[in-house]
């Protein structure tokens, strides 16, 4: 099993900035990539950025050019760095892995952060 845990929101002004940290314990010798997810109320959860262990990220449209995800594999964390904030990227930001390793029905091992609020006033 994997642990993750976030750290890092909080309230922020429109046009401010925060960095959101991950921190993967536990079996991590399998990970292989790692990210973010994003919940709005309402709304369906959505892929913010992901990386693998290599050059490869992707970001959603709504945040290119203003968020930058970053991996450190030797301490098994992830960063999100999001400038340029605005009130619609207020949600609640989950830390994301998946494994090397498939399950049965052909899918990846996935884990999950317990989510951390994200709240831009305008």
């Amino acid at each position: 099993q994997v642990q993750l845990v976030e750290s890092g929101g909080g309230l922020v002004q429109a046009g401010g900035s925060l960095r959101l940290s991950c921190v993967a314990s536990g079996r991590t010798g399998g990970i292989d990539e790692m990210g973010w997810y994003r919940q709005a109320p309402g709304k369906q959860r959505e892929l913010v950025a992901i990386t693998n262990s290599g050059d490869y990220r992707e970001y959603a449209d709504s945040v290119k050019g203003r968020f930058t995800i970053s991996r450190d594999n030797a301490k098994n964390t992830v960063l999100l760095q999001m400038n340029s904030l605005k009130p619609e990227d207020t949600a609640v930001y989950y830390c994301y892995a998946d494994s090397v390793f498939f399950k049965s029905d052909g899918t990846k091992f996935d884990y999950w952060g317990p989510g951390t609020q994200v709240t831009v006033s305008s």
